[in-house]
């Protein structure tokens, strides 16, 4: 009598690769929880929440960006806030009015990155 050997259970089809966040790509090799935090709980809940619209979100992260003068995130924020709707025309207004209660010298360093961003389109 021969005895039947069992054969492992066939491998199922491996699903597509999901390519990395940008949070992933920028942060994730040394930080992977604070990547996964900014996908999961920034990305994927507060900035989905239905209070505002993403325009009004990008509107209000750039500002807060310009106000604390963080060019670096606000490079990325003003591309985001193209896409989501956000004019030339209105960011360039959102830095001039925060000159006036942010400062001068955040104003002119807002300038500089709209001005990369908007030829980069």
């Amino acid at each position: 009598m021969a005895i039947a050997q069992s054969q492992p259970p066939a491998a199922s089809p491996a699903a597509p690769a999901k390519p990395p966040s940008r949070a992933q790509q920028l942060m994730g090799d040394i930080a992977p929880k604070l990547a996964e935090l900014t996908d999961e709980v920034l990305f994927g809940d507060v900035w989905a929440r239905p209070g505002l619209s993403q325009r009004d979100r990008s509107l209000v992260t750039v500002s807060a960006l310009i106000a604390m003068n963080r060019p670096d995130q606000l490079r990325s924020h003003i591309a985001r806030a193209r896409q989501n709707g956000v004019t030339e025309t209105e960011i360039v207004e959102a830095i001039t009015q925060l000159a006036f209660y942010a400062g001068w010298p955040n104003a002119i360093t807002a300038v500089g990155v709209a001005r990369e961003v908007f030829k980069a389109k």
